[in-house]
């Protein structure tokens, strides 16, 4: 799938772990590994790959926590007082999160090109 495939599996990854753990610590563990990514595809595509794209795509990810009410501080303060479950979080924060996966994978690369 190329860079685009890269760059999607990358957004997933945060996506998935900014769930887990606070938007600036699943940034800070994935931007490293972004900037090696592109160093790597640097290297196996004979062509030098801007790492823009990619870190934010992390960037991006990181601040979509719309699964669980514990990805973001903001979800959890809501989650007791305004009686939500861990359903509706996914119920309206799967289709938002796929939306915006999607979108970023189409447009990031027409902001911030692969080619630097």
């Amino acid at each position: 799938y190329g860079l685009h495939g890269v760059l999607a599996t990358l957004y997933l990854a945060t996506l998935i772990l900014t769930e887990l753990v606070t938007n600036a610590a699943a940034a800070g563990i994935m931007v490293p590994i972004a900037l090696s990514m592109s160093t790597r595809l640097s290297e196996t595509h004979g062509m030098d790959v801007s790492y823009q794209p990619f870190v934010m795509a992390v960037a991006l990810a990181a601040s979509c926590s719309f699964l669980t009410p514990v990805g973001y501080q903001t979800n959890l303060l809501v989650y007791g007082p305004g009686g939500y479950k861990l359903q509706d979080y996914l119920r309206l924060g799967l289709p938002l999160s796929l939306l915006l996966w999607v979108a970023a994978v189409l447009f990031l690369p027409l902001f911030f090109p692969f080619s630097g």
